[in-house]
């Protein structure tokens, strides 16, 4: 065990021990607990829903009774009852691919961002499907609107870090603690980690990744003289494409594009990445996949930026093209070059969605469905240059 307890992570990681008792006592005496939890799964009609919501509050009361810490609470309800009745009511069919490959050890994964919360939930689902490590996810603090919040998100693995600080001292030292918060999750708890490619999920469909993950990342490691190869051996880093048929917060993504355009800056409202969160959860999604690539090469791969390179091409590559993808490249591009492959998609019905809204807000939402597609071209076509 190595001893990189070099700051003081309580107030930042998931919940272990007395911390985890207390916190599942506050969400159980939490007298709409129950009820929020149905409300987000509820997507069919008053018979069928009160059907499940009668099953579904019994299990998650006895659950809530026999959890002790975070591995139970993401196995026993995230998984088994939370991320189950969701895939059901609100997915096509969920797939995942490359997993098999990996072996049961902690990981970085660093995976494209299109949800608030159901990027790294759906991943989890498919490394405890897989009997696999699962992981603690980087959020930030912006998501913590209260206690109950904060509870809920801690007791199922969240590392809250902090956003928006104004001293660059205070923004250096989170990020160090950040760091070696990793560092000490993966070799001394053996805990995977998720974070996202970038801050922010992907509005415009493009996802590219920000080698300041890969900075933050290595931190640790470079303050204790190890180069970058190194700390891709000692905390293997491996990139993940989570891709959605259908994006049920592409609407409101469009919108905050067209703001920031106009103001230069776009600030949320009140609440709003909640509203994005429950719609997220709640609405239809079609087909999701989740493929997880390979671990970056450490003898080939020495620098943040080359590894962030790495995981744009992983991604890009890995992440799954659905019909709705390919009818907006077309429908952007004012071509049929991929016809066959939305032939059974009812392309009158996807755009009657958006018949009523802002021209420019329609054509954002085709641009976000369009641009994996136009990222795997640019790739190609980067590769036959040379």
């Amino acid at each position: 065990m190595e001893n990189i307890r070099k700051y003081d992570f309580h107030d930042m990681s998931p919940y272990e021990g007395q911390d985890f008792e207390e916190a599942m006592e506050r969400l159980r005496s939490y007298p709409q607990l129950l009820n929020h939890f149905t409300d987000l799964i509820s997507r069919h009609n008053r018979v069928i829903n009160k059907w499940k919501s009668f099953h579904s509050k019994n299990k998650l009361a006895r659950a809530l009774n026999e959890v002790h810490n975070v591995d139970q609470f993401q196995k026993e309800i995230t998984s088994d009852i939370f991320l189950d009745m969701i895939e059901s009511t609100s997915m096509e069919d969920l797939t995942m691919e490359g997993i098999e490959e990996l072996e049961d050890k902690p990981y970085i994964y660093i995976s494209s961002h299109r949800d608030i919360v159901l990027d790294t939930a759906l991943l989890d689902l498919c490394l405890y499907r897989s009997d696999r490590t699962l992981c603690e996810m980087i959020i930030g603090d912006n998501l913590v609107g209260n206690q109950f919040i904060e509870d809920m998100f801690r007791v199922n693995g969240a590392i809250i870090t902090r956003r928006n600080l104004t001293s660059a001292s205070d923004l250096k030292e989170e990020t160090m603690r950040m760091s070696y918060y990793v560092r000490h999750a993966m070799l001394n708890k053996k805990k995977s980690i998720w974070v996202a490619q970038k801050s922010g999920r992907s509005k415009d469909g493009i996802d590219n990744t920000s080698s300041s993950i890969f900075k933050m990342l290595y931190l640790a490691c470079r303050d204790q003289g190890k180069d970058f190869s190194t700390f891709l051996r000692e905390q293997p880093v491996v990139p993940v494409a989570i891709s959605y048929e259908y994006d049920p917060c592409a609407v409101t993504k469009s919108y905050s594009i067209l703001k920031k355009m106009k103001n230069d800056v776009y600030k949320k409202k009140r609440y709003e990445d909640i509203i994005d969160m429950v719609k997220g959860l709640r609405s239809w999604k079609g087909n999701v996949h989740v493929h997880v690539g390979k671990p970056l090469d450490p003898d080939r791969i020495t620098n943040p930026r080359e590894a962030a390179a790495e995981c744009d091409l992983q991604i890009h590559r890995n992440f799954k093209l659905w019909d709705t993808n390919y009818f907006c490249w077309d429908k952007i591009n004012g071509l049929d070059k991929y016809a066959d492959m939305y032939r059974d998609l009812n392309t009158k019905s996807f755009e009657k969605k958006y018949r009523k809204l802002n021209p420019d807000v329609v054509k954002n939402v085709y641009l976000q469905y369009a641009n994996p597609v136009q990222s795997v071209l640019n790739d190609l076509e980067n590769e036959k240059n040379g």
